[in-house]
């Protein structure tokens, strides 16, 4: 599928105007410069912006046109939006409709940068504001105020860190992020947008924008401000794109000034199309920059509702789950003693089950086989069985995902020899088989961390919305040890000295949590409805 990026391509950043090209797309901060990919990503913004702006006597309408005309000519196709009745009413405010639909055209003013998590997105936005800034005061482009939404505060918090991080380094703009809710105010008390070396911005979560006023919920009328806007968007291009009233209303919005679209997971083709910069999984993989993955065909079918599966399939399935963890932290011990230094983060497991408090919850079925693989209530015959199988696969050679070439059976040289006894020490922290003890939290209501008391550390860590259910149904009569450390488990779980080797939970962490420690991921009935590729993508 042919999108921006693709136009852009024909497009030589040295072909433009100096006054376009002049900046200085990797600096981020003392000490930190942006990647490669990073600045290719500035540069297509560049390209971007030249092309929409760089006759400065047209109008708004003459610039999408002249915008939409160059997709078309390229075969690039941009299907008009087609509202429900109530988007439609909202729309026809600000746009001009036709029997209901809405011309791509008015649109076409929005760039999408396809990142995967963990490319460094925010860092990439916080230069563009910076360019943006640039480019205002060399009159390049419209004097417009910005606008950053994303849809949960964990992203608005990275985003306020990433920015005082860019302000101490010491760059001729220094950004100050305030609440959508005080524009008016700043304003009033600030009416220029380009006085002095500050930049005022405005942040507030993509979720609580409406056509309606409640506490949190803002009426955008009220933020309107002729739509002349540059809006940037991270991670919040959730909804379908036609019944969706916000997405119609970042477009409403921004329709005077321009729209950014930050996201790891597009799935629309319109985001597709539009697409100035793509480093999405696949490419962050081809690159060098991720992780190698590959798809065991192990499936955790043993623990569907539907399936006649026996307790001791079941306790096979999570096995090797540990197994593969134990494999890999085994030879994470091994480079360390060669190389005498932590070359390599300690691995963890990470379990996501798609139910956690009913009856027959995934998470449940879950934790009572890790329970009697760590009191050695395992068959005779199981722990080989469950080896041999994983073996064979292994020994098969996978493919590796996104990269044209198989896993070979010498990446994996030590997985013969491993044995229960290696499970225990590398996945539950223990050289002898224990019962379970609770380690809770009062301050916490979240998090249930679990050792042997054969061991010194916990190894564990169930993470979901509400443990208290947990405690009364499922671990009525295990010993529950009280802590009041200041930390919680899960914030500590990047550190080095984290014990924690294997996270379970459902959707509560898959997004918005950063980590480079997942080497194995295990899915329990996740992955058969209809909006399971997004959710793979993201907790990948």
């Amino acid at each position: 599928m042919r999108k921006l990026q693709d136009l852009l391509a024909g497009v030589e950043l040295g072909e433009l105007p100096p006054v376009w090209t002049t900046h200085d797309l990797a600096t981020f901060s003392r000490g930190k410069r942006l990647w490669e990919y990073q600045q290719n990503a500035l540069q297509n913004a560049v390209k971007v912006l030249h092309r929409y702006y760089d006759d400065e006597g047209r109008t708004t309408a003459e610039r999408k046109a002249d915008l939409h005309d160059w997709y078309t000519a390229h075969n690039i196709p941009l299907a008009p939006v087609v509202g429900k009745a109530a988007q439609a009413r909202l729309l026809a405010d600000y746009f001009p409709l036709d029997r209901g639909q809405l011309a791509y055209e008015h649109l076409i003013n929005r760039m999408g940068f396809w990142m995967a998590t963990g490319s460094g997105k925010t860092l990439v936005i916080v230069k563009i504001i910076e360019l943006l800034r640039t480019l205002m005061e060399r009159g390049l482009i419209p004097v417009r105020d910005v606008l950053l939404l994303a849809h949960r505060d964990d992203l608005l918090q990275q985003f306020r860190a990433h920015v005082e991080e860019f302000n101490a380094g010491g760059s001729s703009v220094y950004i100050r992020v305030r609440d959508l809710r005080e524009f008016a105010e700043v304003k009033r008390d600030f009416p220029s947008l380009l006085s002095g070396q500050e930049m005022t911005i405005y942040a507030y979560r993509s979720d609580n924008l409406s056509d309606e006023q409640k506490e949190r919920i803002v009426d955008f009328r009220n933020y309107e401000n002729g739509g002349q806007w540059y809006v940037l968007l991270d991670e919040a291009h959730k909804g379908d794109k036609d019944d969706s009233k916000r997405q119609h209303i970042y477009s409403i919005l921004s329709r005077e000034g321009f729209l950014f679209n930050f996201s790891a997971t597009f799935t629309d083709d319109r985001d597709i199309l539009t697409t100035a910069y793509e480093f999405n999984l696949a490419s962050f993989i081809k690159r060098g920059y991720g992780k190698h993955i590959t798809l065991l065909r192990q499936e955790n079918r043993a623990f569907g509702k539907d399936e006649d599966y026996t307790g001791e399939e079941k306790q096979r399935v999570v096995l090797q789950s540990l197994l593969m963890l134990a494999c890999v932290a085994d030879m994470r011990r091994r480079l360390v003693a060669e190389a005498e230094d932590e070359l390599y983060h300690r691995p963890l497991l990470v379990a996501l089950v798609n139910s956690v408090n009913t009856e027959d919850a995934d998470l449940k079925l879950f934790f009572a086989q890790l329970d009697l693989i760590a009191r050695g209530r395992i068959g005779p015959d199981t722990f080989e069985l469950a080896k041999r199988e994983l073996l064979e696969e292994l020994y098969a050679g996978p493919e590796w995902l996104y990269e044209g070439q198989s896993l070979e059976a010498s990446d994996f040289f030590n997985f013969r020899s491993l044995s229960l006894r290696d499970v225990l020490r590398l996945v539950f922290n223990a050289e002898s088989h224990g019962e379970i003890e609770v380690l809770t939290r009062p301050s916490d209501n979240k998090e249930l961390a679990f050792k042997l008391k054969s061991a010194d550390a916990p190894f564990a860590l169930v993470r979901i919305g509400n443990t208290a259910e947990w405690l009364k149904r499922v671990l009525d009569g295990y010993e529950i040890v009280q802590g009041f450390e200041d930390e919680t488990f899960f914030e500590r779980i990047n550190r080095d000295d984290s014990t924690i080797n294997l996270l379970m939970g459902s959707r509560s962490f898959y997004e918005g949590w950063d980590s480079n420690r997942p080497n194995v991921i295990t899915y329990i009935n996740i992955g058969t409805a209809s909006d399971a590729k997004k959710f793979i993508l993201q907790s990948v």
